[in-house]
């Protein structure tokens, strides 16, 4: 069982193709922030199992601060948060600008959730290690050249 949770960000529009390519693999379950609703309908499953893996694609400057502190007032903060807490492996397909990547608690966040073993996946060219901002304005082009291939490599 894997859980892919939708943040809402505009790759959430590949949230589908995500979903269909985890499939090939993985029973899938779909949890999607309110704001994710925008560009992605899939309903979440509210009485799911416990993942093995759980994938975060797109993960926003939101969630992931809310994961790194631990609040989970969402439930894909709850599913995230849970993950890390249990151990079970999290690849995270941060979406966030340069104009955020400056504010001073993101370093923190970074590290905290590297610390707990994110494996982050950079949305421009599918390279896992440190993520590095989209640059603000190129969310179509992020979005257009996307692979969800990437997302699946990266899970082993």
């Amino acid at each position: 069982m894997l859980t892919l949770v939708v943040c809402g960000a505009p790759l959430a529009t590949r949230a589908g193709e995500v979903a269909d390519a985890l499939r090939e693999r993985w029973s899938v379950s779909v949890v999607v922030t309110e704001a994710a609703s925008q560009w992605y309908a899939e309903p979440s499953e509210h009485d799911r199992p416990r993942p093995e893996l759980v994938v975060a694609c797109p993960l926003t400057f939101n969630t992931a601060n809310k994961v790194a502190a631990g609040i989970m007032d969402t439930s894909a903060a709850g599913a995230l948060c849970d993950a890390l807490g249990a151990g079970v492996p999290v690849v995270a397909v941060p979406m966030v600008n340069n104009r955020l990547w400056g504010h001073p608690v993101w370093a923190s966040t970074l590290r905290t959730l590297a610390g707990a073993g994110v494996r982050f996946v950079d949305p421009r060219s599918g390279r896992v290690g440190d993520p590095v901002p989209v640059q603000s304005g190129t969310g179509p082009e992020v979005v257009a050249a996307f692979d969800p291939a990437w997302v699946v490599a990266a899970l082993g």
